[in-house]
């Protein structure tokens, strides 16, 4: 008979991780509304500009997926988390820094969304691979539900205190709060005791051989496969909303920064309940058929979101139920997937099959954005809006035609 696992929060180095993550993904709320924020209302940023921002924050994760696998899997996870966190605080500081100097231009903005969206995306990477050496794969799915719990709570309480922190010491000024998050969020990850594994031995290749390597694996395994498409689609039509949405809700339905982190606010609300319902949902329907039904419901409350009517009041309420309908729905799905990847894949091409995930999704969420953002221009943000909304259907419908990933019951059955 098996000892049952020790309660996670009991294991002082999950806490560890668990705290640095609460620390500085509630900081990085700040900054992912502060620096489109800054571009707005500081620099007077048009749709199109907005969306060559959304382009560099997000695009990274495609340049980074191409040739982050074979780094992460080749070396221990946790110095990677460490040193991205100390990247990401020296590069958001120099933002305040600039504001206060009379320096700041568009062109800082740009360079600080690639420098911080790309180390985010290696420290995802890394993380992800990092979590069932940490905790083992029995515990992966409270272990995910736990952190993305967190990431709920931090979305909850983070775009509303953004906005008065952008209403009081303006945007640039607030985004140096998110620098210190980042610096105590190493300073726990340094506390961590258990000795992680000495990595599997993968002999040194070319990062295309790498990256093919992980779309071979998650491409390979048919449970894996449809979520790589969904992931692939998800970034081309979700990078509509990165690039417009601010835009969308401050001059088109007139919403002010406090009402928009209230908003915003709501969708970590939603995202809460949805990581506290991911285990009885996959109990309840089955993992597989979970993550579809979660992944086509969130797609549907994004039309909610040019459904809003030009009236601030009226307008934040649509936005709302949009936000705690959608977060909710997509943590379920999110965390269902991450947990079934973790658990089937091999352990020791983690890395690789992260970055093969990172790399199609922000591939086409830098496609996305700069599309969409163009697009806005012409034919108007609202508009826009309505076709990503419709586009974000198309990853989970495609993926219900997979048998393998609808027969998955118990992830920890699975592998």
């Amino acid at each position: 008979m098996t000892t049952p696992p020790v309660a996670l929060t009991r294991d002082r180095d999950f806490m560890k991780l668990w705290a640095a993550q609460a620390v500085s993904t509630f900081g990085a709320r700040i900054t992912r509304e502060g620096l489109p924020m800054t571009a707005v209302m500081t620099l007077g940023a048009s749709p199109a500009t907005l969306g060559v921002l959304a382009a560099l924050s997000y695009g990274p994760a495609f340049f980074v997926g191409l040739f982050g696998g074979g780094f992460v899997d080749r070396r221990h996870r946790r110095p990677i988390l460490i040193a991205t966190d100390l990247i990401r605080a020296a590069v958001l500081i120099t933002v305040p820094i600039a504001a206060w100097l009379g320096w700041l231009s568009l062109w800082q903005v740009f360079a600080a969304a690639a420098l911080v969206g790309a180390a985010s995306v290696l420290f995802d990477m890394a993380d992800h691979a990092y979590l069932p050496a940490l905790i083992g794969t029995e515990r992966l799915v409270d272990g995910n539900s736990k952190l993305s719990a967190t990431e709920s709570v931090a979305e909850l309480g983070g775009p509303a205190l953004a906005g008065l922190l952008f209403q009081w010491l303006t945007a640039p000024f607030a985004i140096a709060v998110n620098a210190v998050t980042y610096l105590v969020s190493a300073v726990f990850l340094m506390g961590i005791k258990k000795v992680e594994p000495d990595p599997e031995p993968v002999p040194p290749q070319h990062w295309v051989a790498d990256l093919t390597q992980g779309f071979r694996v998650a491409g390979a395994d048919a449970r894996v496969r449809p979520l790589l498409v969904m992931t692939a689609t998800n970034g081309l039509f979700g990078g509509g909303f990165a690039a417009l949405y601010l835009l969308f809700a401050l001059r088109t339905l007139n919403l002010t920064p406090a009402m928009l982190g209230i908003t915003v606010a709501f969708g970590g609300l939603g995202a809460l309940i949805g990581a506290g319902l991911a285990a009885p949902v996959a109990r309840r329907l089955g993992a597989g058929p979970a993550i579809l039904v979660m992944a086509l419901a969130s797609a549907g409350s994004a039309l909610l979101i040019p459904l809003s009517p030009a009236a601030p009041l009226v307008g934040m309420t649509m936005l709302i139920a949009a936000q705690l309908l959608g977060d909710s729905t997509a943590v379920i799905h999110t965390i269902l997937a991450a947990s079934l990847r973790q658990t089937v894949l091999p352990q020791e091409t983690l890395g690789r099959a992260a970055g093969a995930f990172k790399a199609a999704g922000g591939g086409t969420m830098l496609v996305g954005a700069l599309a969409f953002g163009a697009l806005g221009n012409v034919i108007g943000v609202r508009e826009t809006l309505f076709i990503a909304a419709a586009g974000l259907a198309v990853g989970p419908l495609i993926a219900l035609t997979s048998p393998a990933l609808r027969r998955v019951k118990l992830i920890e059955l699975d592998a």
